[in-house]
């Protein structure tokens, strides 16, 4: 069996991550999802989250490309994540390409970078309704 992980906060889940989650998923068997915690997005990446990660844990539990949603705690648990579930790929969209080529080179892991579903990410849904509000 080829397992495959991918890492994001999925917040707002939207047609984009679904084309990213199925796309992931045609890289192997079984596909883990390891999910920002909302501690890291805050205390590591500065990001408030709409939904919990329980309730984002819920949704991607959801998605029939999802086989596992496992904690994203820290920026240095990847390499022990390899060894820990047996990884054959690792995939990210293509916005954070070559950026883990180098951490992961020495655990003999396949890095392979999606393209983005263009016309749509959380960033812009969020500026988008906030331009709504002006609006009303």
């Amino acid at each position: 069996m080829k397992r495959v992980i991918t890492y994001g906060t999925f917040d707002l889940l939207h047609y984009g991550h679904i084309n990213l989650l199925k796309s992931a998923k045609e890289q192997g068997d079984y596909l883990i999802v390891a999910l920002s915690t909302d501690e890291f997005n805050w205390n590591e990446k500065n990001k408030k989250n709409y939904f919990s990660y329980e309730k984002r844990k819920q949704l991607l539990e959801s998605v029939r490309y999802v086989d596992l949603v496992i904690p994203e705690k820290n920026w240095n648990q990847k390499v022990t994540d390899m060894e820990r579930y047996y990884i054959d790929t690792f995939v990210m969209g293509d916005d954070w390409l070559g950026k883990f080529d180098e951490t992961l080179a020495a655990t003999g892991v396949n890095v392979v970078y999606l393209s983005r579903t263009p016309e749509v990410s959380t960033t812009q849904i969020k500026n988008d309704l906030y331009a709504q509000e002006g609006i009303k």
